[in-house]
């Protein structure tokens, strides 16, 4: 068969969880002898890159703004696939899936299919006009595509809620880590094994990871751990300058708050692999990848009490409250006094 995939911003994954999966699902159906096209951005996916994992890359232009990236790219990315003659078109997250109904419409032998990755309307990001369009685009993706496919069962229960629609629950999977560098790979942040707490997430508010400074400095602040433990902040901003400008001034002048940028591979295998626990603060999510390789790292998750965590981890970790400092201030001080129950969790 012949496959598009449109919405994502490109591969090979630089950052992302949608890129992620539509690196690994697309590699894996080239694999299996089907003729894949991955539709990407040249602003994340080199020009001169055609071709990846047996996967061909169509370069589509794109007007890279916050608000019409995604969109435009999207809709230059449909019209050109309506005269390739796709057997599937699948649509990457809500925003882009808002474009499904053209060749829904226009092409009557290609199946057209949905795939759910994210409340994007909770994202901070976004103000009440995107936000409003979001929530328009979420009706569209459950109700138009032949199938719309769920990444995690909180999104497949929401949809039959809500939309009475009835689309397929496939959850996320990830490759188990392979060879982990050395943490000699980041002298200059004087890791120790077993000695930090590691977050890896794009740098948007969402993602409540300046919950995580402000729990972690006031530990610190009141000695109730010790000065040699860290956190470690993997990841890269997505059009939210102001929000990481945030995050680099409340680590200012901090030895034990690392602002890692994004890391992959080897570096990124080391961080999970000497990592003490893994902490995900986030509000809004889809079925996280990066908790997912956490856990098969073997590293304990910490995570907030939002529907798509706790089904992640179904029981196996620990859990604080969505956006309580105090809380999670009390679970980091009781996980870090009980190394026995932590590597239980592991």
């Amino acid at each position: 068969m012949r496959i598009a995939f449109i919405g994502q911003k490109g591969i090979p994954v630089k950052i992302g969880g949608v890129e992620r999966y539509v690196d690994e699902v697309a590699a894996r159906m080239a694999e299996h002898g089907h003729e894949v096209f991955v539709y990407v951005r040249n602003h994340y996916t080199p020009r001169k890159l055609q071709s990846y994992r047996g996967v061909k890359l169509v370069h589509i232009p794109t007007i890279k703004t916050k608000h019409l990236d995604a969109i435009t790219h999207t809709f230059f990315a449909t019209f050109h696939a309506l005269f390739q003659g796709y057997d599937v078109i699948n649509y990457q997250s809500i925003g882009p899936s808002s474009l499904c109904f053209i060749p829904k419409l226009l092409l009557k032998k290609t199946v057209v299919i949905s795939t759910y990755h994210a409340q994007d309307y909770y994202h901070k990001k976004w103000g009440w006009f995107a936000r409003g369009f979001l929530k328009l685009a979420e009706r569209v993706t459950y109700k138009i595509p032949d199938r719309t496919i769920a990444v995690g069962e909180s999104i497949r229960d929401y949809g039959m809620k809500n939309y009475n629609a009835d689309s397929i629950f496939i959850p996320n999977g990830v490759t188990l880590l392979g060879r982990a560098g050395s943490l000699n790979l980041f002298k200059k942040w004087d890791l120790k094994r077993g000695k930090y707490l590691l977050t890896v997430s794009r740098l948007v508010p969402h993602k409540e990871i300046h919950t995580l400074i402000k729990a972690f400095a006031a530990l610190k602040a009141m000695k109730k751990i010790d000065s040699s433990w860290k956190i470690v902040i993997a990841g890269g901003g997505s059009y939210t300058d102001g929000y990481v400008k945030q995050l680099k001034a409340m680590s200012r002048g901090r030895h034990d708050v690392v602002l890692a940028g994004v890391q992959k591979g080897e570096r990124l295998s080391a961080l999970f692999k000497n990592a003490y626990v893994f902490v995900q603060p986030s509000r809004s999510e889809g079925l996280s990848l990066a908790l997912l390789e956490a856990m098969g790292a073997g590293l304990a998750p910490l995570v907030s009490d939002i529907p798509e965590n706790l089904s992640a981890i179904q029981g196996n970790g620990f859990v604080f409250r969505t956006g309580d400092v105090f809380d999670l201030i009390n679970k980091i001080e009781y996980l870090i006094g009980n190394p026995s129950k932590v590597k239980n969790m592991g």
